[in-house]
């Protein structure tokens, strides 16, 4: 038997929620290069989003090992551990104190892994301020081709280098294509943490849903819920449905659902949502997708990216039968792929890092675009968030991190996160009503 040629890479995601450790870690599954294997470590940034088990457990991309850290600590396993590729899936802040940090954790040394990042979904906010704190890493993967456009235009627009922008795709599209209506048919509304904000809305759009499973009696409404009360995801969610619903009597058609998007889609005939990226991955899967507009088109509420989609529809027209039909010109732009050419949506990304691997005398310093010169308003306030200095190093009584945390900061931690938790969801609702009265 010839002598197996297949190469183990050791990939680091760092991760601080559950969606961005469900992009990070499928991101580095999808650019490992085809003969190679990945041992992939994951790394929780400790904060108000770290996910809880069953979250991890429902986004079902396992790793082979899992632990939760801070900035500083983290910092100190880059130091001491060896890596091929390193997959930032922060904000853009915590992207931002990263790359200063390893700058210079790495300092003097050549040897250190190629630095992805990108984004979970859509953007369609924060244009310029979230890719520039993302800027300094070796890729900046875009999901779509007009986001590369886009990111291209505000790299050179500011004179900083946009070579690392790459085009690749959402990394968690997949699944069977549409095949035909279900019994019973199935809608699902595919619920968003922060958008819309407000109760009224929510409770609108609640109510909507109600009224379409009274409506249809023969369908199956789901609401399709990211977390449970207590939990946080990437977006803060201070008025969660589940507590909405409580005050209706919805009929026995409507049910609430939680568990991995994908599997809710394989028996999904209409998905409908404000502007989630489940939208995104319906329309891959050929699904027929609606983008609400009861609310109106607004930035605020970022439907209006999916303005030329074909998508666009209100409940009234939903409660009597329309059925969208996607623009093919603009789904084939925003990295859907549901003409067949997923396959090799991440080739250009393995490329480059193969060429990045192979480089003669390793990989050069990171140079972010943020520095004390040209950002020094700025920046600071960014590294000192994660006790960072602003030559990349812990700052004086920044926690030590230099040994596990022992059973009673484990439960402390705990209790702190439960109770900054309690105060967003419970408390800060009660104090902002107040305040109109």
């Amino acid at each position: 038997m010839p002598a197996s040629v297949t190469k183990t890479r050791r990939v680091a995601v760092l991760a601080d929620s559950d969606t961005r450790w469900k992009w990070g870690a499928l991101t580095a599954n999808r650019i490992a290069q085809e003969d190679s294997d990945i041992r992939l470590d994951g790394y929780l940034l400790r904060g108000r989003a770290t996910p809880t088990a069953r979250q991890l457990q429902e986004v079902g991309v396992p790793a082979d090992s899992l632990r939760e850290v801070s900035a500083v600590e983290f910092l100190r396993t880059m130091a001491r551990e060896s890596y091929d590729v390193l997959v930032l899936a922060l904000v853009g802040g915590g992207v931002q104190a990263m790359l200063h940090g390893l700058k210079r954790v790495w300092e003097g040394s050549a040897e250190r892994p190629v630095v992805v990042t990108g984004y979970v979904g859509v953007v369609y906010e924060k244009l310029a301020d979230g890719l520039l704190l993302r800027h300094g890493a070796d890729l900046v993967l875009a999901n779509s081709r007009q986001d590369a456009e886009r990111f291209r235009a505000v790299y050179e627009g500011v004179g900083a280098d946009a070579s690392s922008v790459t085009e690749v795709a959402l990394p968690f599209l997949g699944g069977e294509p549409y095949a035909g209506e279900h019994d019973p048919y199935t809608v699902v509304f595919a619920a968003q943490p922060s958008v819309p904000d407000s109760r009224k809305d929510r409770t609108y759009l609640l109510d909507r849903l109600i009224q379409h499973a009274r409506r249809h009696p023969e369908r199956e409404v789901l609401l399709k819920l990211r977390s449970k009360p207590g939990e946080h995801t990437t977006h803060i969610e201070e008025l969660p449905y589940q507590k909405l619903v409580q005050r209706l009597a919805p009929p026995a058609n409507f049910k609430l659902v939680y568990g991995n998007m994908g599997e809710v889609l394989d028996r999904t005939d209409l998905l409908v949502t404000i502007s989630s990226t489940a939208a995104l991955e319906s329309l891959h899967r050929r699904i027929p997708t609606v983008v609400l507009t009861d609310l109106g088109v607004r930035e605020v509420l970022g439907n209006h990216h999916f303005v030329g989609s074909g998508c666009l529809a209100s409940w009234d027209q939903l409660d009597e039968g329309h059925r969208p039909a996607p623009d093919e010109e603009w789904v084939s732009r925003q990295g859907v792929c549901a003409d067949g050419t997923y396959a090799t949506a991440f080739d250009a990304a393995r490329e480059r890092i193969a060429k990045l691997l192979e480089r003669p005398g390793g990989l050069p310093a990171l140079t972010p675009y943020y520095t004390p010169a040209t950002a020094p308003g700025y920046l600071p306030g960014i590294l000192a968030r994660h006790h960072l200095g602003v030559d990349g190093s812990p700052l004086p009584g920044a926690p030590a991190h230099d040994r596990e945390p022992g059973p009673v900061r484990q439960i402390v931690r705990r209790a702190a996160r439960g109770a900054y938790r309690h105060g967003v969801q419970r408390v800060a609702p009660v104090i902002r009503r107040m305040g109109e009265l």
